[in-house]
């Protein structure tokens, strides 16, 4: 059985929307090494179509030369989580169907490593409410927005997580991972 484990870019005031805010920052190697550890041990990701949507052109014409991390996102088998999408053309790409808490969880008990989930709020809140998340990795900016779609939006309900680890970058970049409490 694998873990489901998440990946957001946040601001400080928790914006997650659309991070073409973290590039003054720059990816560090260790920011690298970090990721690079998570997809490592994932044999599956699992996307909502907005993400995929985004993703696809992004990642599928890129080359290892290019990006490292293009041979996981190209090669690893992507669950698309939507009620929406028909045809997806990346390779590698199966459709769930609409979010479905227990297709998820059948999918996470029958996977032999873990599910890594990047982007996808929609989804990602739904994972959270259901209790789905094994980890989730917040990569912090030194950055308040002020506005934006937040991970946690206003009105929504109560999530209570237990700290795992805390690693600042030299960017000041600050990596927290919380699990379920």
């Amino acid at each position: 059985m694998g873990k489901i484990t998440v990946h957001e870019f946040s601001s400080l005031d928790g914006v997650v929307e659309s991070p073409s805010w973290t590039a003054e920052y720059g990816f560090t190697d260790k920011m690298g090494e970090t990721i690079g550890a998570l997809t490592g041990a994932s044999s599956g990701i699992l996307l909502g179509r907005v993400t995929y949507e985004m993703f696809e052109p992004a990642w599928s014409s890129r080359t290892a030369e290019e990006d490292p991390g293009a041979p996981f996102f190209n090669d690893t088998t992507k669950y698309v989580v939507s009620s929406t999408l028909t045809d997806p053309t990346w390779r590698n790409s199966e459709l769930v169907g609409g979010y479905d808490a227990a297709k998820i969880r059948e999918l996470k008990e029958t996977s032999e490593g873990n599910l890594f989930v990047s982007g996808s709020i929609t989804l990602v809140r739904g994972l959270l409410a259901d209790g789905l998340v094994d980890e989730l990795h917040l990569f912090v900016f030194p950055l308040a927005l002020g506005s934006g779609l937040r991970l946690f939006p206003d009105g929504g309900p109560q999530t209570k997580l237990a700290l795992q680890s805390a690693d600042t970058f030299e960017n000041g970049v600050v990596h927290l991972t919380y699990g379920p409490a």
